[in-house]
């Protein structure tokens, strides 16, 4: 009977280590990181990671225990089927784990299930192909050393299991199958196993972020993914309308900033440009020698936000006025997409038609619901480009972007037109098609080719389009999708990775000059509308950046938090530890009670689009 203990015992000891191992790993992979805590910190890391890792092995031991009392109920040795079942677990297990070290580097959290949901069409072409040969390189090593300590501690003698036991002592792995439950758990207390066990570090998320145990975050996302739907107790319902009416109060009629009454509309949506390439927003000189001279050309929003960090989320921002959410993207489900307002749809009572000009695929993370939901009359993308041009991963060159929008200004015969240019050169892998300006010594310095290059198609397009007779009837809304963790290694908790340029130039423009205010994507539908009819009282998340009054703050969107900034003050919140995690400034109750009010209003609205 001894050896069966010893089994069950040793294995869930090797979960431990194992998973022990796979935080070493993960540490090691973001060594550059895990450089700025110190050892102090790294010891705690692993400690409190332990607790997730007690309740991840846990569960994998369930398995075993049943195995276990089955082999002295029906006196047949299952051992053999525990060794299976475990090699199929630590075989998964290695490659989320591997796969998860990897993401973390673009994504800035945990493995979840989000990932899942872009790796549809080019979207795996992110990585060249190094890349994936050394992955899987790391993946069999992992796994190769990590079934070798397994069998090594789990082996038997061969006679092991010739001992034939009373059935009653079943009933002891039954009941310590059952007491699993308690690791599992984590506690005997109201709350269960979460991540905001191992969050213990205040200012260094990296530290918090190591401790969890990448298989379990995984699998509670997928199981939790399933039926999504936020808490509608987050924040109490008549303070959340009371608050969130002070967040948009009712604004008088704005100045006008435009020539003429109703100008063509053009918006150029830049891959993941932030301001930290922009140097009239105190980012680093010469990235973008071009954006950098149009910015005073025009009204550059010196504090506009993406409310989140993905295209996708971007588009929805920017196109319906609604904020991304801290779980996945409702992009994702046409069915509530349906239920959006868009600005498209407001223009479109107004005389414009709207189209849109993008050089990668159309389908990708469901665009293209997104357009048609939009009314947006046409639509450009990768298949309406030769195939000798597809060059870029995910589609054709700025370049090439750039030439065809040019060619459809040209021809437009029904005005005034809204136009949107999504481009993605700037996209990683950002190998752009010219000689290296920043060099090839790292991920910075290739993003900073990209945004170079980037800007050099911009301007080549901006000349050309100022010797057009349409430019003189035209306002041009230059911004990005979202920002990036490039140049600077942004964390996803920092406001600065959110801060984006939104420049208004174009012939239609009658003013120049800074603006000042901080806003969101979702204020330029509301901002945009004053300037040519009226705000859209569908777009509850949208202020006038020219109006007055206005509350000047900007909220951002990351995976499981959200962040609340305003000119003195500095909010984060993390949903899985259920609390604000950092504050500096003015962290006054009134910014922390509106911030929350803000976020509950989008889940109400979230969960009620059905």
């Amino acid at each position: 009977m001894r050896k069966y203990f010893s089994i069950f015992l040793k294995i869930y000891l090797w979960w431990v280590i194992y998973f022990a191992g796979a935080r070493l790993l993960f540490m090691l992979y973001h060594f550059d990181r895990a450089t700025g805590l110190t050892p102090v910190e790294w010891t705690r890391v692993f400690w409190y990671g332990m607790q997730m890792d007690l309740s991840m092995g846990g569960y994998f031991m369930v398995s075993t225990g049943l195995l276990l009392s089955f082999t002295v109920l029906l006196k047949k040795n299952l051992v053999p089927v525990i060794h299976i079942i475990n090699f199929c677990f630590i075989l998964l297990s290695s490659f989320l784990i591997v796969a998860d070290a990897e993401l973390y580097l673009h994504w800035g959290f945990r493995l979840t299930t989000a990932p899942l949901l872009y790796l549809d069409n080019e979207a795996t072409g992110t990585l060249p192909v190094s890349r994936y040969v050394m992955l899987t390189v790391l993946w069999l090593f992992f796994l190769s050393l990590s079934l070798s300590i397994y069998f090594r501690l789990t082996r038997t003698a061969k006679d092991g299991f010739k001992y034939v036991y009373p059935r009653a002592y079943s009933l002891i792995f039954f009941l310590l199958t059952a007491l699993l439950f308690i690791p599992i758990r984590g506690s005997f207390q109201v709350s269960t196993m979460n991540v905001s066990r191992v969050y213990f570090h205040p200012g260094k998320p990296f530290a918090n972020h190591a401790g969890i145990n990448a298989v379990w975050n995984f699998l509670y996302s997928a199981v939790r993914s399933k039926a999504l739907k936020y808490p509608e107790d987050f924040f109490d319902r008549k303070l959340t309308d009371e608050y969130f009416r002070q967040l948009y109060p009712q604004q008088e009629a704005a100045p006008v900033v435009l020539s003429i009454t109703r100008p063509n509309i053009l918006l150029i949506i830049l891959e993941g440009i932030s301001a930290d390439v922009v140097e009239p927003l105190g980012g680093l000189p010469g990235i973008m020698p071009n954006l950098n001279k149009l910015c005073g050309e025009g009204l550059l929003f010196s504090r506009f936000y993406a409310n989140g960090d993905r295209t996708d989320k971007g588009l929805v921002s920017l196109l319906a006025a609604y904020p991304a959410q801290p779980y996945g993207s409702i992009i994702k489900y046409a069915h509530k997409t349906q239920k959006l307002s868009y600005l498209s749809e407001s223009l479109a009572t107004l005389g414009y038609n709207a189209s849109l000009v993008y050089g990668g695929d159309v389908d990708f993370a469901n665009y293209r619901s997104l357009f048609t939901n939009g009314r947006f009359l046409h639509l450009t993308a990768l298949d309406d480009f030769p195939d000798s041009i597809a060059t870029n991963k995910w589609g054709v060159h700025d370049e090439h972007l750039y030439t065809q929008l040019l060619y459809e200004l040209d021809t437009a015969t029904s005005l005034p037109f809204f136009k949107v240019a999504l481009t993605l050169s700037s996209h990683e892998p950002f190998n752009v098609p010219m000689q290296p300006v920043f060099g090839l010594s790292s991920d910075s310095a290739l993003y900073l080719n990209a945004a170079f290059y980037a800007d050099f198609c911009l301007g080549k397009f901006i000349t050309e389009a100022k010797k057009r007779k349409w430019w003189n009837n035209t306002l041009v809304i230059i911004t990005a999708d979202h920002g990036h963790r490039l140049p600077a290694r942004r964390e996803p908790e920092q406001p600065e990775k959110y801060h984006i340029p939104m420049l208004w130039t174009g012939g239609a423009i009658s003013d120049k000059g800074i603006i000042d205010i901080y806003g969101n994507q979702t204020d330029l539908a509301n901002t945009l509308l004053s300037q040519l009819d009226k705000p859209g009282e569908a777009f509850l998340f949208s202020k006038n950046l020219l109006g007055s009054p206005v509350n000047n703050f900007a909220v951002f969107v990351f995976n499981e938090g959200f962040g609340y900034i305003t000119p003195d003050t500095q909010l984060i919140y993390h949903l899985s530890v259920r609390q604000f995690t950092h504050t500096s400034g003015n962290a006054s109750l009134l910014h922390k009670n509106r911030a929350k009010a803000y976020m509950q209003k989008l889940f109400f609205d979230y969960n009620n689009k059905k």
